[in-house]
């Protein structure tokens, strides 16, 4: 019975899983998203650089400060790493405190630099998602362009026009104000 209650389990997570990457695949949001990391690649490493960084000189300071008062917790600096990576993530469980003056500055700078972490790569994922979906906009805007080159859209841009919008997922009033903006554009030239 064990068997066969494991096997079904397995079977219902395995098909949860596939519904979930088959609909990712269909929710440009969600490709806008892991485009925006991509592309911002760098800015993550180089924010996650810096991550490290204050893990390391963070876990260093806690285990110099703490290491006699509490050397259950903080009796080396891979110990001390626990107390910091739930500092920085602005976890904070409060399962362990420092206890001394210099125990507790260092804390609360530590807190501060994981806000500032978190801030920094709220920034960079905000600003890449929002290059992404302007540029899929100025790639439909090319789109509607061209095809008033000549003045009138056909049936044949009008479709290609919809199905480009549709697969950006931008609303046909938008794709109807572009229209109307380029058309007075024209007019204007």
């Amino acid at each position: 019975y064990l068997l066969l209650y494991y096997s079904l389990l397995t079977n219902l997570q395995a098909s949860q899983d596939h519904f979930l990457l088959k609909f990712s695949h269909y929710s440009s949001a969600l490709e806008d998203l892991i485009s925006a990391v991509r592309h911002e690649s760098r800015s993550f490493a180089a924010t996650l650089y810096l991550l490290v960084l204050a893990l390391l000189i963070s876990s260093s300071l806690i285990y110099v400060a703490e290491q006699d008062v509490q050397p259950e917790h903080f009796g080396s600096i891979p110990q001390a790493m626990w107390w910091t990576v739930v500092t920085l993530t602005t976890v904070g469980y409060g399962d362990i405190v420092p206890h001394t003056v210099a125990g507790k500055f260092i804390a609360t700078m530590t807190a501060l630099m994981g806000v500032c972490v978190v801030a920094l790569l709220t920034g960079i994922v905000a600003t890449g998602f929002t290059n992404q979906v302007a540029m899929r906009r100025h790639r439909l805007e090319a789109e509607i362009s061209s095809a008033l080159s000549d003045g009138v859209i056909t049936s044949d841009e009008r479709k290609k026009i919809d199905d480009l919008r549709q697969r950006f997922n931008i609303t046909e009033e938008d794709a109807m104000a572009i229209i109307g903006y380029l058309q007075r554009k024209n007019d204007q030239n």
